[in-house]
């Protein structure tokens, strides 16, 4: 089974429809609720993506590796997304990764999470926020799990974030309504080769079933060995911004703040911005 044919069988069987059809908005009054997410601080993503993004109406989160060039040199063009309303969303200082998995052989040993201490990570993620708040003013904003990975060493994190950030992202892809959704493992579906088309029909599952679909995308057009075609990125928004009345197209940081108000599943912690 190829991916492309394991993402459609998770929409389809994520969540029953219910009979005669008919679905009661829990997102904004809006048929499901829409995150897209930019992984790892690309230059295409401010040179192509935003621009679309903010020719639509769209605002989108970018996830930004405090250490990686594409962050360092274009400190003004992050500040002015973020000044547009993009979240700035924290994925660490220095992106380590559990350098034992598979296609992981990038993993440097320094930023190996298994030679890390949980107190070695959270700093270095409290770094970050501080540099993501020189750009855009905010304490508030959610966490991308580097490789999908949460734990430093043989210790969970995950419990070290809770007071940090609203909500965070891993690379699961999932489909949940807003009460089964714990902030802090929303998953995301990995955009990596996808037509339009079949990422259209994503959306159009989530809209039958009142839930929330993030898509996590990397390279577009290029930049990344995980890329999407500008052509299907482009159906995408075009597709969205057609059915715009029914879906609700948010940041993952307003998407995890209406969660918290408005899901009922169990949650730890509370925000309490960068300590």
């Amino acid at each position: 089974m190829s991916v492309k044919e394991g993402i459609i069988m998770i929409l389809m069987a994520a969540t029953p429809i219910p009979a005669g059809g008919q679905i009661t908005g829990s997102w904004q009054g809006r048929k499901c609720a829409v995150a897209l997410t930019y992984d790892d601080a690309l230059n295409v993503h401010l040179d192509t993506v935003i621009p679309l993004l903010d020719s639509l109406g769209f605002k989108a989160t970018f996830y930004l590796p405090g250490s990686f060039p594409g962050f360092r040199v274009r400190l003004t063009d992050w500040k002015g997304a973020a000044r547009e309303g993009h979240e700035l969303g924290n994925h660490s200082l220095f992106h380590p990764c559990e350098g034992n998995q598979p296609g992981r052989e990038w993993v440097p040993p320094e930023y190996d999470l298994r030679t890390y201490t949980v107190r070695r990570f959270l700093d270095e993620v409290n770094v970050a926020n501080v540099m993501l708040e020189e750009l855009d003013g905010r304490t508030s904003r959610t966490f991308a799990y580097p490789c999908g990975d949460t734990r430093a060493g043989d210790s969970s994190y995950v419990d070290g974030i809770r007071g940090m950030f609203v909500g965070a992202r891993g690379v699961s892809g999932t489909l949940q309504k807003i009460d089964d959704i714990d902030p802090f493992h929303i998953g995301a579906f990995v955009v990596d080769g996808q037509s339009g088309a079949e990422l259209a029909e994503m959306v159009q599952q989530a809209m039958e079933r009142d839930v929330l679909l993030v898509f996590l995308f990397h390279g577009v057009g290029g930049e990344h060995s995980i890329n999407v075609s500008l052509d299907a990125h482009r159906q995408l928004l075009y597709f969205l911004k057609d059915h715009e009345r029914d879906i609700w197209v948010a940041p993952l940081r307003d998407i995890a703040e209406f969660v918290r108000l408005h899901g009922k599943a169990k949650t730890t912690g509370r925000h309490e911005g960068p300590k």
